[in-house]
């Protein structure tokens, strides 16, 4: 059995709008993320992350932000491109952990629908989807809520 581990992090600053994507779910919000696509700092950390299992590069390799093609992109064909790769190597997704790191919005109330959403992209049971979020204790740009930060980590298995 052939068992692969990766993470991901990821980061995107707050600009003007009213609501945030986070793993393809709008969150209400004073104000978006900002970034070349949508700026979707899970589905980010999440991709990287099995990119980072298959030792195949990071998403800014895959999709160059230098590339106006990818602007306003949705996030999901990043997941899939990545989900796809893994596929065509013979391995399947085994489990997802992705944390949140930000002061706002709070992600309780919406953590269960983020990991529904992660399931159908992914076609993933809930078991194997943990979603968390944590506050940086009023520390550094997610402290003072200038954005948000995402770690991921998932594990790829070839039997």
């Amino acid at each position: 059995m052939d068992i692969r581990m990766g993470n991901g992090f990821d980061v995107h600053r707050f600009g003007p709008g009213n609501f945030v994507t986070l793993c393809g779910v709008d969150v209400e919000h004073d104000q978006a993320l900002m970034g070349h696509s949508d700026a979707d700092v899970a589905l980010h950390a999440i991709t990287d992350a099995i990119y980072g299992a298959l030792a195949d590069g990071d998403i800014g390799q895959h999709f160059p932000p230098s590339d106006a093609s990818w602007s306003g992109a949705d996030s999901k064909i990043f997941l899939d491109h990545a989900a796809d790769r893994a596929r065509a190597r013979g391995y399947r997704i085994s489990n997802i952990d992705c944390t949140l790191i930000c002061e706002r919005p709070k992600i309780g109330p919406h953590a269960d629908a983020m990991r529904a959403k992660l399931g159908d992209y992914l076609a993933l049971e809930m078991d194997r989807i943990s979603l968390k979020a944590t506050t940086s204790e009023r520390l550094g740009f997610t402290g003072r809520e200038e954005g948000i930060a995402a770690l991921a980590t998932t594990v790829l298995v070839k039997s």
